[in-house]
């Protein structure tokens, strides 16, 4: 392997990190307020889908990400309602979300076009723009020539960082997630706090998938979303629902499918089911070594109604 090929393998792992660490961070958010979102799948789908929808017809790459951050923050804002005003099962309401986001943009896709189940494409110049392309250094261009939607992921890390443990919001937030009666007490709105903190999940989860549909690729279909809002999921438990250890999980995550596409495009005789394989069994195995060292916030999943909730 030469340096141009390991700055390639370099390059795709930020790349197909980006959009599980969007997600990653929006699921993060939500459990830090103690609601556990495995929806992120469905929010994620639902925003891949409305991003490929605007990108594709109005031809503005950054109103179609917004839009898709947005899709998703709608099923955010339902499973708020429901896991938060009604006290509804967080687990059932998510996969709910789970299984309405695909069926919903199937729905829409072949909808807006003419029984398609998947959108065309978008022209490459409509697609989120790569930044620092002014090198003929190729080694320097396959690692940092990246689509916007990577550096605005990795600023993002660094934005909840410092909002979540440097600002008396984000410690509203930590304290909702730990101990909401105790927060009361203090005069903090346990019900906003959360509310809040879900809708900015979906948001986030909802830029995840339009970054893939936007960036990564340039359509939607079924299969764009291939589980990669679970991996999200496992990137909040490996990461101990800290920012820079979503961050972490999400580089491994992008490692393992960024050396997947090198091992299906090299001649190296191994079965493209298997190789297809790497990234989710990878996923699996930091999942199953790092989860007793996983530390949840002790509200997450409990439901918490008073008379101000109902």
């Amino acid at each position: 392997m030469n340096l141009v090929m390991l700055a390639l393998i370099i390059g795709n792992t930020f790349s197909n990190a980006a959009p599980v660490l969007l997600a990653g961070l929006g699921g993060m958010m939500s459990e830090k307020s103690g609601v556990v979102n495995i929806g992120l799948e469905g929010m994620m789908t639902i925003g891949a889908l409305v991003g490929a929808t605007i990108g594709y017809k109005v031809g503005n790459p950054w109103l179609a990400f917004l839009c898709g951050g947005l899709a998703g923050a709608f099923f955010g804002l339902i499973h708020a309602f429901i896991s938060i005003s009604l006290g509804g099962d967080q687990t059932i309401s998510g996969i709910a979300l789970n299984t309405l986001g695909p069926g919903l943009s199937l729905f829409l896709a072949r909808l807006f076009f003419d029984g398609a189940s998947q959108t065309p494409s978008i022209p490459l110049e409509n697609k989120i723009p790569r930044l620092f392309r002014g090198t003929d250094n190729q080694v320097l261009l396959n690692i940092f020539g990246q689509y916007a939607t990577v550096y605005i992921a990795l600023i993002m890390v660094a934005v909840l960082y410092l909002f979540i443990y440097k600002t008396k919001w984000g410690l509203r937030v930590i304290a909702v997630g730990e101990h909401p009666k105790a927060a009361e007490t203090l005069n903090i709105s346990v019900k906003k706090t959360r509310y809040w903190s879900v809708i900015f999940s979906g948001f986030m989860a909802g830029l995840g998938g339009a970054s893939m549909a936007l960036a990564v690729v340039s359509s939607f279909s079924q299969s764009l979303i291939a589980g990669q809002g679970y991996i999200a999921l496992v990137t909040v438990i490996f990461g101990n629902w800290k920012p820079q250890g979503v961050l972490v999980g999400s580089l491994f995550f992008g490692l393992a499918q960024s050396i997947a596409t090198y091992l299906g495009g090299s001649a190296a005789n191994i079965p493209i089911e298997f190789i297809s394989m790497i990234p989710y069994v990878a996923t699996l195995l930091i999942l199953i070594i790092f989860q007793r060292r996983s530390k949840a916030p002790k509200a997450s999943g409990k439901p918490y109604l008073t008379i101000d909730n109902i």
